[in-house]
């Protein structure tokens, strides 16, 4: 079975949207006025300072919470609860310490509608997509940081999502681990083709894998720059296009 998804409607639309948390409705909003639209494949990187909302964000668009103003539509369809469609990765792996690698991946599909062997298959299959074939039966305590992140995506990706949304995944690990994930991250969404929305703190990595780049601007949280990459992959880091537009951002946000 392969696990290239196609003709799949992975486009996400946000009109307006808006959040204030709980009890904090006199408070500057966290999100306001939040207009975007991504195309199904498309591969969206989100930046910006701390407190900006780019995780507020990401959690509302996985149906997470369903608290917000305005609207989001995936597929046409609104977003207010979560969905076997949209996977979301964390900084944190979020691995259960007793479970192996294959039963940590697994335990993802615990309500797919699928059979025990389908399920099997589709372990194997993921497993292998993130390079750790041979380590199926290591405990999370037995990996590395990286290993464990690799997992975390597999899990992500198990259950075929249209959409793959990235929270900060590669903030916790170190320069060398980090690119060479990022890398791994770039193959897997060539191979996979679906949306893939990432926040990141990292304007380097954000440049390095996403199609555009979204600026976000602080309290009230709202999009001050949309920008195109428009660079062909594989992306070259010291490259002068990747360079200046690099510190394009780098300096929009210096700004903010």
């Amino acid at each position: 079975m392969s696990t290239v998804i196609q003709d799949s409607d992975s486009r996400l639309d946000l009109r307006q949207v808006a959040k204030h948390f709980a009890g904090d409705d006199t408070a500057r909003p966290v999100l306001d006025g939040i207009d975007l639209s991504i195309a199904s494949g498309e591969f969206v990187s989100i930046v910006g300072a701390s407190g900006c909302g780019k995780s507020t964000l990401l959690r509302l668009i996985a149906g997470l919470d369903g608290e917000f103003e305005g609207a989001i539509d995936f597929a046409g369809q609104a977003v207010r609860t979560t969905d076997l469609a949209r996977g979301i990765v964390f900084q944190d792996h979020r691995l259960f310490p007793w479970l192996d690698v294959e039963q940590n991946i697994a335990i993802a599909l615990k309500n797919a509608p699928l059979s025990r062997d389908q399920k099997r298959r589709a372990v194997e299959e993921h497993v292998a997509l993130v390079g750790l074939s041979g380590f199926e039966h290591h405990f999370p305590h037995q990996l590395s940081g990286g290993m464990a992140q690799r997992v975390a995506i597999a899990r992500g990706l198990v259950n075929r999502p249209r959409l793959l949304l990235l929270d900060e995944p590669f903030g916790a690990l170190d320069a060398l681990t980090r690119a060479r994930l990022q890398r791994e991250l770039q193959r897997i969404w060539e191979h996979e083709r679906i949306t893939m929305v990432l926040v990141t703190h990292d304007v380097d990595e954000a440049v390095f894998l996403a199609d555009r780049v979204v600026v976000m601007r602080a309290r009230p949280g709202r999009i001050g720059r949309v920008l195109d990459v428009g660079l062909a992959r594989p992306r070259d880091r010291s490259d002068a296009r990747f360079v200046a537009l690099r510190d394009e951002i780098l300096g929009e946000l210096g700004q903010l």
